[in-house]
């Protein structure tokens, strides 16, 4: 008889369930919710009682991601793992994400919308928090890391062509999507049973009791003409915004979907809440509301069905690890002691008394062994023959741990070096366009420089413009009447030369004077007066002020 152990872990609880497969019967052999400060005491504690240190333990993903791809429904397996890695890259690429510090899965339905292709549901959980999850359950026998989402469904038996919605209302919400028996969609609300929870802990500074007061607590609706509005317990008000949100929320996703909805299954910590099927009802006359029962307990035990139900996440995931669901979506890795064979895990003493009362199975080497007389052996023969199975079971036990780990090494080797060329390719990427950016950053820099001069050359070009008409005009106002010019230059940058011409040196010297005095150019000399006939000749030098 095989079982498993369901553990799903939220931030202050763990719901649990262990459950037993004989042939095609299930059997839910203990369950409960525990609330904890110290995650690894709780788990220790709950695989204690429920008897199942060495029971294979199936646990739930933590923040992971969903993606989806369309591929071609012609794809061989190979091919189609390929292109959905690629596609998973250039998703990451777009992103900016690394896409080797992701472990990925995916699932394959029908589209629907285009019977040449396939609808793909892609997880990837982080490998960082993978490996805090495994480590939770050192020394345990995990077996089972998986989608919380794409495993409840296991608790229902959906009919051909049923399409239906599981709204699963734990510290998130999340809601699995199913057209025709396969799983189409997973959405992931932000609101959950942990908002409220949080809210009615805030006032009663105990997350137990916060738990105890949403089974007390009831939803009255239209129906409830005499109820309508009442809360007996006063904590409504803390829950009800989260419900209407999420009740908002999937008729959005009802309203959208490529299929016609036909009914909704609610689980979860929010079911604890009486007539939660009930409301839901009311805001989704549309379609057919009501809680999520796993198929196959009976409802004619003394256990209320409604103590099962609260507990669906955990007996879920226990279903998939005894292989029920959807398969290669489990993200625990193999570990070496996993590949241990069963054979190698034998008592070599005698039979012995188990604590019910039953002889175990394992071989009495005693009274298959004999001696040459064909005498049973003694202690002393008997012993050596235990020491020398053991130093077999020894070598055996080596020879195969070398082989694991060697083959563990090599796999090690080759992900490093493929992790090696992937970080060199990037560095040369890197590089190639850090040279590209520089030779750009280069041609920017002298376009820039050119425009500057050009701008410069422009400015002096427009300044300088106007510097002969103003030069002339100021000259007009101070030249003297028996002065006159023969020429003015402006030879280099603001250097100006004036040629003037009187029959009067006081004239010229009195024109120079102004010129100067008057700040119409600085630096002002000159030159002496040369007498042709009766015509003194100067020569007057400045800068523009």
């Amino acid at each position: 008889m095989a079982n498993c152990l369901g553990l799903y872990i939220e931030d202050n609880l763990i719901k649990y369930a262990k459950v037993s497969k004989e042939h095609e019967k299930l059997k839910i052999e203990s369950f409960g919710v525990k609330f904890y400060d110290n995650l690894d005491k709780a788990i220790g504690q709950i695989i204690q009682e429920t008897d199942s240190t060495k029971t294979p333990i199936s646990t739930n993903l933590t923040d992971e991601m969903y993606n989806y791809f369309d591929m071609f429904a012609l794809l061989n397996n190979k091919d189609l793992t390929k292109a959905i890695g690629t596609e998973f890259e250039l998703y990451c690429s777009d992103k900016g994400y690394n896409p080797n510090v992701f472990v990925t899965k995916y699932a394959v339905a029908n589209n629907p919308e285009d019977k040449e292709k396939l609808r793909v549901i892609h997880i990837a959980e982080n490998k960082i928090e993978l490996s805090k999850k495994t480590q939770q359950f050192s020394g345990y026998k995990l077996s089972n890391i998986t989608s919380m989402p794409m495993c409840i469904p296991n608790l229902l038996e959906t009919q051909p062509r049923e399409n239906c919605l599981i709204v699963n209302i734990e510290d998130k919400t999340t809601v699995t999507t199913i057209y025709d028996q396969k799983i189409y969609d997973v959405k992931i609300l932000e609101k959950g049973s942990e908002e409220f929870l949080n809210k009615i802990n805030a006032r009663e500074n105990s997350y137990a009791k916060s738990y105890e007061i949403c089974k007390n607590t009831t939803i009255y609706t239209t129906d409830d003409a005499g109820m309508l509005g009442t809360d007996e317990n006063g904590y409504l008000d803390d829950i009800m915004p989260t419900i209407f949100d999420i009740t908002t929320q999937i008729k959005n996703i009802i309203k959208d979907s490529v299929q016609t909805i036909s009914k909704v299954y609610i689980t979860g910590t929010a079911t604890l809440i009486n007539n939660m099927d009930l409301y839901f009802q009311e805001y989704l006359p549309e379609v057919e509301c009501e809680i999520l029962k796993p198929y196959f307990v009976s409802t004619g035990n003394d256990i209320s069905i409604k103590d099962y139900i609260e507990v669906n996440s955990a007996i879920s995931l226990a279903l998939t690890g005894l292989g029920n669901g959807i398969t290669g979506i489990n993200f625990k890795e193999k570990s070496f002691s996993d590949s241990i064979p069963d054979w190698l895990k034998i008592d070599i003493g005698g039979g012995k008394q188990t604590n019910k009362g039953k002889l175990n199975k394992n071989i009495d080497l005693s009274k298959i062994f004999r001696n040459d007389l064909g005498e049973r052996l003694d202690r002393t023969e008997f012993a050596l023959l235990r020491t020398a199975i053991g130093l077999l079971l020894v070598f055996i036990v080596y020879s195969v741990f070398s082989v694991a780990i060697g083959n563990q090494i090599d796999n090690r080797f080759t992900q490093a070096n493929e992790s090696i060329r992937n970080t060199n390719s990037q560095i040369s990427l890197a590089e190639s366009d850090n040279q590209k950016i520089r030779s750009r950053t280069n041609e920017y820099s002298t376009m820039i420089q050119n425009l500057q001069d050009l701008n410069d050359k422009i400015s002096d070009i427009n300044r300088n413009k106007k510097v002969i008409p103003i030069l002339l005009n100021s000259i007009m106002n101070i030249i003297p009447e028996n002065v006159q010019l023969t020429s003015i230059q402006n030879t280099t940058d603001r250097h100006i030369v004036i040629e003037a011409q009187s029959d009067k040196y006081e004239q010229l010297g009195m024109f120079k004077a102004k010129i100067q005095n008057d700040s119409i150019l600085t630096n002002v000399i000159s030159t002496a007066g040369q007498k042709d006939n009766s015509v003194v000749t100067v020569k007057i030098e400045g800068d523009l002020p």
